[in-house]
């Protein structure tokens, strides 16, 4: 059975590799738009992408740690 640290860090592996594909996709000249049409400002998406991925760093070394 996986234990609970193990499947937690999987998880945000998992959610830490999306986030730096869609920085590599804005690093490429990725435009979004909302349902609306409206531009998402790409300098506002990397600095929040670029602050999920420091966070997940964190934490996963944080279970990595613990799990010595």
């Amino acid at each position: 059975m996986i234990s609970a640290d193990a499947s937690q860090l999987e998880r945000l592996t998992a959610r830490r590799v999306t986030a730096i594909y869609r920085l590599d996709l804005i690093a490429r000249g990725a435009a979004l738009t909302y349902d609306d049409g409206a531009p998402v400002d790409m300098a506002s998406e990397q600095r929040r992408l670029e602050a999920v991925v420091a966070d997940l760093d964190r934490r996963i070394e944080a279970i990595e740690r613990h799990a010595g």
